[in-house]
């Protein structure tokens, strides 16, 4: 009788393992089709007959295509033909760009997320989350983003297949904007015009501070796109991306963003950049933008300054996941910042906490006061405010402060004059190197007669490099640095001597002295702990929410000494 019971209970066991394992297939399989995304249907072009000629060292072309590397050390690319066609080119002349930049990207994910269990849970949480990317997506960018997959690196395969990859990667500024406690966003855009521009012409600033390290801001491409159907436009971009972050049509419409902070969310819509290229693409005037944005669902609150040379003005696109409006300054200047600034939103809770606790409010009203001092505006003043490193007053608050307009951290920045179709776009280091001069007419003008061996910038333009390049103050800079990696990845190979001297590089950072605090209450050192965490609060400390995070170290040191004390 134990026996038949013992084996009933087996039995029973056995069947329910058989059921969960059977339940877990399932799930496996109904996963893994639910978030496959199909390729969309592409015009069957002869592939073989794409492919590049190489020209010269880091010059390559096919057809009247091209691509070349600048003595700048920019990228610059000239694309034509239908949306497969743009990106097919683009993929095979820039394979090893876009492989460069698929894996500056994932080592820095994996530098800000080291735990490998967690990375996984974030690669299938994603690619749930992304599951209806397509759905969103309009065709003719699919299309490209699928030309240019051809050309991906297969090493990234475990990621996802080439497609979806590329694909899901337009969407990861939208993810960076809604996680920005991992300080990936934090751009500043303006744009002067009338009494406050030398000439009255429409001028615009930005700088992209989209941080994913500086290895990923290595490559920058200069793009030029003479598409089948819209309008000719530029946009500054790197290996893979289609979707626009800073650009300008051949109609003197630019575009930028700059992130304003969201909820979580939990369904993929259109990524923000698609939007912005769909206006760049198909947008001649301010009402035209907004009619574009108006039409489309994110799942992320963005802010888009739109300059119009049509109009002779620049104004903001204030959009959430469910309001898009219209905000216009009462002043002919307008800053954009990270922050919805359209009563509409007045109340919104996200935007409220942000204005409270960030640093958006702090650098808008930095460039106010740097716009109010200096009046008129050429293209060179400009640029003189995207390179700011002041607080307030001029305050000296330390080199990479997040409250600076100019935190050292730019991808790129940007000076448009729309009327002209000029743009200058800075070279490395982040804003600090040249700024050279991209004339639009010229280069779509006489695209096909373009000699690509020489260089294309019109050089008596050029803005020259700023000389706190070749300062001891940088070199400082850079050092410290390198030392806060090696402080946060190896701090038991570092003496308190060298602490201490680390101090000296970046005296008046507020983030200086909480590291040291750090790393003094790491190794036991209570007292020195709580004088370094005590001067980081006598700083200029980024955010109320920093602020409070130095609070509660030092909190939590006086809390251990009175616990030890009692004892």
């Amino acid at each position: 009788m134990q026996v038949d019971r013992k084996g009933k209970f087996i039995r029973q066991t056995l069947y329910t393992l058989a059921g969960i394992l059977f339940l877990i297939l399932i799930f496996t399989i109904y996963f893994k089709v639910r978030v496959k995304i199909d390729p969309p249907q592409v015009q069957d072009i002869n592939v073989e007959k794409l492919a590049r000629i190489r020209v010269d060292t880091n010059v390559y072309k096919i057809g009247d295509n091209w691509v070349r590397k600048s003595k700048s050390g920019l990228w610059e690319m000239y694309l034509s033909g239908n949306s497969y066609e743009l990106g097919l080119k683009n993929g095979i002349m820039n394979k090893e760009l876009i492989s460069y930049q698929e894996k500056a990207f994932v080592n820095r994910i994996k530098e800000l997320i080291p735990s490998e269990s967690y990375l996984k849970f974030l690669k299938y949480a994603i690619a749930w989350f992304n599951k209806d990317l397509d759905k969103y997506v309009p065709l003719e960018y699919q299309q490209e983003i699928y030309g240019i997959s051809q050309s991906a690196d297969p090493q990234f395969s475990f990621i996802g297949n080439n497609y979806d990859r590329i694909l899901n990667y337009h969407a990861a500024h939208d993810i960076g904007h809604a996680m920005q406690n991992l300080n990936l966003v934090a751009c500043t855009s303006f744009g002067v015009w009338d009494e406050y521009s030398a000439d009255s012409a429409l001028l615009i600033g930005r700088n992209f501070d989209f941080y994913v390290g500086d290895e990923f801001a290595e490559n920058k491409i200069v793009a030029f796109y003479h598409p089948e159907t819209g309008f000719d436009f530029a946009m500054i971009t790197w290996g893979g991306m289609t979707g626009v972050v800073s650009g300008m049509n051949m109609e003197g419409l630019t575009i930028t963003l700059n992130a304003a902070k969201s909820d979580i969310p939990f369904g993929a819509r259109i990524p923000v950049s698609i939007v912005a290229r769909t206006i760049l693409q198909y947008a001649s005037t301010i009402d035209e933008a907004y009619k574009i944005a108006a039409g489309t669902e994110t799942f992320v609150c963005e802010t888009f300054l739109t300059g119009s040379a049509n109009d002779g003005f620049a104004a903001i696109i204030e959009k959430t996941p469910d309001t898009t409006v219209l905000y216009k300054s009462e002043f002919h200047f307008i800053i954009a910042t990270n922050h919805l600034q359209h009563e509409a939103f007045s109340d919104q809770p996200e935007n409220r906490e942000n204005m409270e606790n960030k640093t958006s409010v702090y650098r808008f009203n930095r460039v106010n006061e740097l716009i109010k001092e200096t009046k008129k505006f050429d293209y060179q003043g400009i640029a003189a405010v995207l390179r700011d490193q002041k607080g307030l007053t001029g305050k000296n608050i330390g080199t990479g402060n997040e409250k600076a307009i100019n935190q050292l951290i730019a991808h790129h920045s940007v000076v448009f004059k729309p009327e002209e179709k000029l743009m200058w776009i800075s070279t490395s280091s982040y804003q600090l190197g040249q700024y050279v001069c991209y004339d639009l007419k010229k280069i779509f003008g006489d695209s096909t007669n373009v000699d690509i061996l020489n260089e294309i910038i019109t050089d008596s333009l050029t803005i020259e490099a700023d000389s706190f390049l070749y300062s001891t103050e940088y070199n400082n800079y850079k050092t410290f640095k390198d030392f806060v990696q090696n402080l946060k990845k190896n701090p038991e190979y570092i003496s308190p001597e060298e602490v201490e001297h680390f101090v000296l590089l970046n005296p008046e950072y507020y983030n200086t002295y909480e590291l040291a605090g750090d790393y003094f209450a790491g190794i036991g050192d209570k007292a020195k702990s709580a004088d370094f965490y005590n001067f980081a609060l006598s700083k200029e400390v980024s955010s109320a929410t920093e602020r409070t995070n130095i609070i509660n170290k030092l909190s939590k040191l006086n809390s251990d000494t009175r616990h030890r004390n009692k004892k």
